[in-house]
């Protein structure tokens, strides 16, 4: 039976990666972190006998060497602002032990490409950009590629309204560190456009949420997908607001605050902004990604719509991934890999389903 080590297994992500690996699949996990207790603590609450727990300090090689023994796949749950992300990448490569993170960091990605040939060399799989977003929005661009023969536009867009009782973890860290390299490029009539300039357009999220003004964001997902589809000639990801205060006010006072102390700003402009969304923002609450594509099918032009929608942003990020773990042994290939390029697309969204996700196909 393989064995996961969930590195950050008893934060927010952690917790219910774990709860839904033991409930689908049949993988032994180690819940691993730098307190021993609080593992303990969540191994023994969920009381199964596949479950163990261990004190693993990411910032020292030695511990995590000896963490790594007898491990299939290190799952890094923690977010880049808790970790070397370098040290856990560099300790898979040494003990021969396959990877997949739910990060979300350009250095990462960079140093990833950088060690790619030799991924690929020992025979391992490492997998990034797992989850939400960025994660889904090209396994979707993927499932609605699957309705046509040829696929011409594909863009994607995220309504996030989180507002409610959920608590400030160290994801919303690494959500602030990303708006440091944020970009905002989408492939437009063939070509990318600057990576600072902005596309704004609506889409229309359903009869609950209705249409909202989203605005361009760049994820490394989506450069590849003109290769694979040598028809498409539109695609890009775009992220609502949440609401106007948010956006109006509290967003850009974040946004010069990083440039001006990237820093110390980090964790002060995080709770300021994520007050905004948890306080401000009306109901409902929900999570949603839709994919809205054009192409051929037989000749004819036909358009797929389709959009998955959850009511907890940690849930949307923890149960692709797990759905994911659910195909690896089958699809697993040696080399460095995006999660939404890897994945079978169609069968991804079917176990998402069955985990409690909302899809519809319009």
């Amino acid at each position: 039976m393989k064995t996961i080590l969930i590195v950050g297994g008893y934060g927010y992500t952690g917790k219910l990666l774990a709860k839904h690996l033991l409930v689908r699949t049949e993988f032994n996990i180690i819940i691993a972190g730098r307190n021993l207790d609080k593992a303990q603590a969540f191994a023994a609450k969920l009381n199964d006998p596949r479950l163990t727990a261990l004190r693993v300090d990411a910032a020292d090689s030695n511990s995590l060497r000896l963490a790594l023994q007898n491990v299939d796949l290190c799952l890094v749950a923690a977010p880049v602002t808790s970790l070397n992300p370098e040290r856990v990448i560099r300790a898979c490569l040494e003990a021969n032990v396959d990877y997949l993170d739910v990060q979300y960091s350009t250095t990462k990605i960079n140093l990833l490409n950088s060690l790619a040939a030799e991924i690929k060399q020992k025979n391992l799989c490492f997998v990034t950009e797992a989850g939400y977003h960025p994660g889904l929005p090209s396994a979707l661009i993927r499932y609605a590629a699957t309705k046509m023969d040829s696929v011409e536009s594909a863009v994607t867009a995220g309504y996030l309204n989180m507002g409610g009782s959920l608590p400030y973890t160290d994801a919303v860290d690494e959500l602030m560190e990303g708006f440091k390299d944020y970009q905002a490029q989408v492939y437009k009539n063939g070509a990318w456009t600057k990576p600072k300039s902005w596309d704004m357009r609506k889409f229309d999220f359903g009869s609950e949420l209705g249409k909202r003004t989203c605005y361009s964001m760049f994820f490394e997902e989506l450069r590849g997908l003109p290769e694979m589809y040598p028809s498409l000639k539109n695609t890009g990801f775009y992220i609502s607001g949440s609401n106007f205060i948010t956006d109006a006010l509290i967003t850009p006072i974040v946004m010069v605050g990083l440039k001006i102390a990237p820093k110390r700003s980090v964790r002060p402009l995080g709770k300021l902004m994520w007050w905004g969304m948890m306080n401000l923002s009306k109901p409902p609450y929900r999570v949603a990604l839709k994919v809205e594509a054009k192409g051929k099918l037989n000749g004819e032009q036909v358009q797929v719509n389709a959009r998955c929608e959850h009511e907890d942003g940690y849930e949307l990020t923890a149960i692709p991934v797990v759905a994911f773990l659910m195909q690896y042994e089958k699809i697993r290939i040696p080399g460095l890999h995006l999660m939404g390029h890897l994945a079978e697309a169609n069968q991804l969204f079917k176990d998402m389903q069955v985990m409690g996700v909302k899809f519809i196909e319009e």
